[in-house]
């Protein structure tokens, strides 16, 4: 750690550009610095393990250096080890580094025996992921045989994560026609290898070439593409990493672009390096002209968590019941949301600051009370923020380092001498939250999150919107077991007049109930409450507070599973209910919704992206009823549904992460987000789809000639589900960004549909193309586009690069749907040859009402295929069976009659005639120039049996001639027959 304190201003400089995640990598000269890689808690503990990171790391650093043109290297690498493990004197406590930033998270498979590393991405082609996970058998080298080289291995989920490259390879589609071949989906093109199918029947298995369906001309589903052993081409890393040949990412020069993979759909067939050439590691750097050193490393074990609330009591935090507001929403953060065994101080400031309390652990209900009666209940003064943090870190200092520790800053006033200690907070190690409430906190605010790595969040005045206590909820550590963070599963909030009622469900699913807390606010008197748990029995013994105008009720032990009720009454005035619980078990994870946007300042008009990420434990969540809400600095709230659907804004579908752009700007400032998500009866947690973005699980490998195969990658299918309904509510809040350049109404419209990601094409009988894909809007994925323009071209660059030149399909009865719908387009290619063994590729851009025009689609392509005709059958002499009388009337006899054309004149009629008694079968063949006539025993390298296709007798050959033989031999390659005995 002690190389932190000579980069922490690179540190600073790379968070405080915005990006995606709140990663601490950052680029300092050619070397990656900043890495950070978790051990989860609930990895039990091993040593060894340690070991094994380190060598992953030392082993991709000259692998990454090599493949990237001697650009790039780990630099260093920070491990943490978790707080359960043992204490040693190595273990240094971690300063900006938390679990929620961690890079790489190393976890427990999720099913059991599901191995695969993979990288979670939310984003587009070239922007960065969000995390790498690997288990701990694949660190110990125990999937060497299907993944490769652990340090290959974290080259390729690297280049996802910091450079937001995609797969090479399709689990999905494995081949595809080009030009009437059949070629596997791979890059480059020239890796040789077999195209095998792993046969297994009986308990016995064997290598078999694959076999080509007639219909669509390609192979089977279980065919598998094998490299050969011996391997002279070196790219693609995007493909297999695993081959010893391949060091290297493809580029412009041997990309393969027909190949159907996510590379090509996401990255509009840009070759994986040209996405790295155009990042920006790459644009500040140059190639080293000496060797880069090896990685070093650190170790930092999480400790106890100590975090210092800095609150603001100026005299305008008594506008709008602001001070009680945040009364009520420190109650819940000191009562619920900070975790058994924290240590928590307390600052409040005007013009000055004043300690409330120095650090106390919290160990009972005593401590959490006695911090409670330290809020702040008279405003006035000025607005000092940095009076405030000071204290916080003298408070911090008394008992512990401010390394690794947390502020939580809120305020709700300007202050131009914010930026004077900045220079302070950076050199602090501490990670500083802040909450802005109304419209007037200081607009420096935010720098304070962003150059520590904390939450930004926002609240408005708006009481129903429940903002504040929101913020407050979602604080819970960036560290430690899950099954110890508050999980917020309601928050509503509602104004009512006449007595009017406020009632709902909530739901406690089995993931979650032990310390489930029950919180209702008000504004003016205390309403009437009723709730009744989901066996009907009313609920009494909330604690009511007058004063700070709230009450709240703790179910003792664990909350009962299934739909709580509630009826709320008042007159005149805005109530709130939250409800919050924490996981009812260690062992079984809970569902857990998390929430972001991709940028923390959106200028107008470029779209904001709301995700939203549902999982248990490492399994999404499906079929999930997601929805966003967003609120401007003025209070007003856009509300959108969130999907998983692979479009618009969705990168993977079915990965449990929901999104959707976000357009409505309607003024500058400050955005909050918050997230609904309700599981019922649709929801399901997903154990059939493998993850999209990893390293490609080898089926087998050449050693010494022959295929070694490997155990079948584990999957699961969706009707296995441990459970199919999976019912939840989750709430969560997204954190906040910054509008700026919004026009005055009548804002003008700028944005045009978005690009359409998911287009799909397929052969509809002999010449008929259907395409299928999801409906963009008139406003990125909002409203309905105008129209689409479809173009297809028998050259993929030209389409891409020259789509206006392309020949357009009539699109004049394509009328387009509303945004998230599936559109279904079939038409007949004109004006282009079109006939058996022609590639055609497609592509649409979508068009809005003002001729604003979307990006062009992803590149779809087809292979028109049309099967083999079979030849007539030609009426043959009935050939006597030496041994029987038998006629065609007898039950059993199976004729198979095949026309052969053989050296341009000899035409071959073979009769299968099987013999009932005698079961012998007779074979003739006959030319134009001379008789049928039986022929000598068979040679070798011929079909010596053949199975009946009903009876299962046996045939036996009595007479071939060579041209027999080919005939016989191309029969076997028809797969007319379903076994065939060679004698060799």
């Amino acid at each position: 750690m002690g190389s932190f304190k000579s980069s922490v201003f690179i540190l600073v400089l790379h968070l405080l550009e915005g990006a995606l995640s709140n990663s601490l990598i950052h680029l300092n000269n050619n070397g990656y610095e900043g890495i950070v890689i978790a051990i989860d808690p609930n990895v039990p503990e091993d040593e060894t393990l340690i070991q094994q990171i380190k060598d992953m790391v030392t082993q991709a650093s000259p692998y990454l250096f090599e493949a990237t043109e001697k650009r790039f290297y780990f630099k260093n690498v920070a491990i943490l080890v978790p707080e359960n493990w043992k204490t040693k004197p190595e273990y240094e406590r971690p300063k900006l580094e938390t679990y929620k930033n961690a890079d790489v998270l190393v976890a427990e498979p999720n099913p059991p025996g599901n191995d695969q590393p993979y990288t979670e991405q939310m984003g587009k082609c070239g922007e960065k992921g969000e995390r790498i996970y690997f288990t701990p058998d694949f660190l110990a080298g125990k999937r060497l045989d299907e993944y490769g080289p652990q340090g290959r291995v974290f080259v390729h989920e690297w280049a996802h994560l910091r450079w937001g490259l995609f797969n090479e390879y399709n689990d999905d589609q494995k081949f595809y026609l080009s030009n009437k071949e059949i070629k596997p989906v791979k890059c480059s093109a020239d890796i040789a290898g077999k195209n095998v199918v792993n046969h297994c029947q009986g308990g016995s298995c064997a290598t078999k070439p694959c076999r080509r369906d007639r219909v669509t001309g390609l192979y089977a589903q279980e065919c598998e593409f094998i490299p050969d052993e011996q391997q002279t081409e070196k790219a693609s890393i995007m493909f297999s990493q695993s081959i010893d040949s391949v060091v290297e990412f493809c580029t412009e020069e041997n990309h393969n672009r027909e190949a159907p993979n996510m590379q090509n759909q996401r990255c509009n067939l840009r070759s994986t390096w040209e996405v790295i050439r155009d990042s920006e590691d790459f644009k500040k750097t140059t190639p080293m002209t000496a060797q880069p050193p090896q990685p070093t490393f650190s170790l930092l074990q999480i400790g106890q968590r100590i975090v210092c609330l800095v609150l603001d009591k100026s005299g305008s935090m008594a506008i709008g019941d602001r001070l009680k507001r945040l009364t009520q929403a420190g109650k819940l953060f000191l009562l619920q949301t900070v975790e058994q065994g924290s240590w928590v101080g307390m600052v409040t400031f005007d013009s000055a600051a004043y300690v409330q309390s120095a650090l106390r652990q919290i160990k009972g209900g005593t401590d959490r009370d006695a911090l409670t009666k330290s809020l702040p209940t008279v405003a006035s003064g000025g607005t000092s923020i940095c009076s405030g943090l000071r204290s916080a870190f003298t408070v911090i200092r008394k008992k512990y380092k401010t390394d690794g520790s947390e502020i939580v800053l809120l305020t709700d006033g300007e202050d131009n001498t914010i930026s004077s200690c900045f220079n302070e907070v950076k050199q602090s190690g501490a990670i500083i939250h802040t909450v802005a409430l109304g419209p007037s906190a200081a607009a420096e605010l935010e720098e304070l999150s962003k150059m520590t790595g904390g939450l930004q969040t926002y609240a408005s005045d708006q009481a129903q919107n429940n903002g504040l206590i929101d913020a407050f909820g979602a604080l819970s550590s960036g560290n430690g077991a899950v099954s110890q963070h508050s999980i917020q599963l309601v928050s509503r909030g509602s104004t009512l007049q006449n007595s009017q009622w406020m009632n709902g469900t909530v739901i406690v699913d089995s993931t979650v109930g032990n310390d489930t807390l029950f919180l209702i606010t008000w504004t003016s008197q205390p309403p009437q409450i009723l709730l009744w748990d989901p066996s009907g029995k009313k609920q009494d013994g909330f604690v009511v507070d007058t004063n700070t105008k709230m009450a709240y009720l703790q179910v003792p032990g664990t909350a009962k599973v299934g739909t709580w009720t509630y009826s709320l009454q008042a007159s005149s005035q805005t109530l709130t209910l939250t409800v919050t619980s924490r996981a009812s078990s260690a062992t079984l994870p809970p569902v857990t919704v998390t929430s972001k946007v991709n940028k923390d300042t959106g200028k107008f008009p470029s779209p904001v992206v709301v995700y939203a990420k549902i999982h248990q434990g490492g399994l999404p969540i499906l079929r999930a009823t997601v929805t966003a809400l967003i609120e401007s600095v003025d209070g007003k709230t856009v509300t959108l549904e969130l999907l998983d659907n692979g479009a618009g804004a969705d990168a993977t579908k079915d990965d449990g992460i929901y999104s959707r752009y976000f357009t409505a700007y309607n003024t500058n400032g400050r955005y909050s987000i918050k997230v609904w998500a309700l599981g019922g009866v649709n929801a399901a947690r997903q154990m059939g789809i493998s993850q999209q973005n990893g390293a490609m699980y080898r089926a087998g490998r050449m050693k010494n000639g022959e295929i070694i195969w490997n155990p079948p990658r584990p999957k699961i299918n969706i009707d296995d589900l441990l459970s199919k309904q999976v019912p939840f509510s989750r709430t969560s809040s997204g954190g906040s960004f910054v509008a700026s350049n919004v026009p005055n109404a009548p804002i003008p419209d700028l944005f045009p549909p978005c690009q359409i990601t998911d287009l799909k094409a397929k052969i509809q009988g002999d010449s008929l193309i259907n395409l299928t894909w999801t409906a963009p809007g008139d406003d990125y994925d909002h409203g309905r586009a105008d129209r689409y323009i479809i173009r297809i071209s028998t050259n993929i660059l030209d389409l891409r690069d020259k789509f206006n030149d392309s020949l357009q399909v009539n699109t004049t009865d394509l009328i387009p749907k509303e945004a998230t719908s599936e559109e279904v387009f079939v038409f007949k290619p004109e004006n282009i040859a079109f006939e058996n063994g022609t590639d055609l590729f497609i592509a649409i851009q979508a068009v809005d009402e003002v001729d604003l025009e979307s990006e062009i689609s992803n590149i779809a392509q087809v292979s028109l295929f049309l099967p083999p005709q079979t030849p007539p059958e030609t009426p043959s002499p009935s050939l006597p069976c030496p041994d029987s009388n038998i006629t065609s009337a007898i039950p059993g006899i199976h004729i198979l009659k095949v026309m052969w054309k053989w050296l341009g004149e000899l035409q071959l009629v073979i009769l299968f005639s099987a013999c009932w008694q005698s079961n012998k079968l007779c074979l003739g063949s006959k030319s134009s120039a001379s008789p049928m006539n039986f022929l000598s025993p068979p040679p070798s390298r011929i079909p010596t049996q053949l199975p009946l296709l009903r009876s299962g007798s046996t045939m036996k050959i009595l007479s071939y001639d060579q041209s027999l033989q080919n005939v016989l031999l191309s029969l076997h390659q028809l797969r007319l027959f379903s076994t065939t005995t060679y004698k060799q």
